[in-house]
C-alpha cells in the first residue's frame, strides 16, 4: 500500500508523462507534493522503484517510466501548488524522446512578448519553431520570447518561449496574454472581479494594474514553457 506522498507522486508524473512525453523536473514534483527538499523526492522515487511502479531509465537524465498503476489512481488529490507551466528545459537535441520525435508541430514565433504591439500586428508566419505535438493539444498556437521577470515567481523566466494558445477568453487564475488599450501587449495572471479585471504580476516587486472591461482583451493563454541552455 502507498503513503499519501508516494500516491501523489506517482500520480503527478502519470500526468505529466502522459502529457509531455518527458519526466518532469525534481523541483516541479517537490512543489507538487508540498516537500520542502529535494532529497525527500529522491526516496520517493526509490521507494516507488523498489515497490516496482516505476523504472529509472539508464544514461538519460530525469528520465522514469511508469510500469505499473493502483487501481485507485484517478483517484483525485489536491496538490500544494498554484498553476505553473511545463518546462522543458536544456534544449530539444537533449531531451526528445522517440515517442516526442514522431510528433511534431510547428508553430510560428512572433517575438518578445514586452513588444508593445497586439499579437496579429506582429503575426509573421515565416519565422516557425518545432514543438512536441503532446505539449499543446487542440487549437492554434504560437510562441513569444519572454522579456523580464515579472512572472518568476510562477517559474516563466526572461529569454524563455511562451507556448500560447490562441484565445479571447480565460479562466480567473489563468496566465494570459493580455492586449491593455489596444497598444500594450503582457503575460499576466488574469482575475476578474465585478466589472474589474486584474493583471496580476509573479513577482513581489510588481504591483497588480486594475483596469476596466473595455481596456482589456485576452489574446492567448500560455499553454507551455520552452527553456533552452546555452
Amino acid at each position: 500500500m502507498l503513503t499519501k506522498k508516494q500516491f501523489e507522486l506517482l500520480k503527478f508524473l502519470n500526468n505529466k508523462i502522459k502529457m509531455n512525453g518527458i519526466s518532469p523536473s525534481f523541483e516541479e514534483m517537490k512543489e507538487a507534493v508540498g516537500l520542502k527538499s529535494k532529497s525527500g523526492i529522491h526516496r520517493l522515487i526509490k521507494s516507488l522503484e523498489e515497490r516496482g511502479f516505476i523504472k529509472r531509465l539508464p544514461h538519460r537524465a530525469r528520465a522514469l517510466k511508469i510500469i505499473n498503476l493502483p487501481d485507485n489512481i484517478d483517484q483525485p488529490i489536491k496538490l500544494k501548488q498554484e498553476f505553473k507551466p511545463n518546462v522543458i528545459e536544456g534544449g530539444f537535441k537533449e531531451t526528445l524522446t522517440t515517442e516526442i520525435i514522431e510528433s511534431i508541430r510547428q508553430i510560428p514565433l512572433y517575438g518578445k512578448i514586452a513588444a508593445g504591439l497586439p499579437i496579429d500586428a506582429v503575426r509573421d508566419d515565416t519565422n516557425m519553431i518545432d514543438i512536441p505535438a503532446s505539449m499543446l493539444g487542440e487549437g492554434e498556437h504560437y510562441a513569444l520570447e519572454v522579456e523580464g521577470d515579472s512572472m518568476i515567481d510562477a517559474g516563466i523566466l526572461d529569454g524563455d518561449l511562451a507556448i500560447i494558445r490562441r484565445s479571447e477568453t480565460a479562466n480567473n487564475g489563468e496566465v494570459v496574454v493580455a492586449l491593455i488599450d489596444e497598444n500594450e501587449v503582457t503575460l499576466k495572471r488574469l482575475h476578474r472581479k465585478g466589472k474589474t479585471i486584474a493583471l496580476e504580476a509573479a513577482n513581489k516587486v510588481y504591483e497588480t494594474k486594475i483596469f476596466g472591461p473595455d481596456r482589456v482583451r485576452v489574446q492567448g493563454q500560455l499553454k507551455a514553457i520552452f527553456r533552452q541552455y546555452s
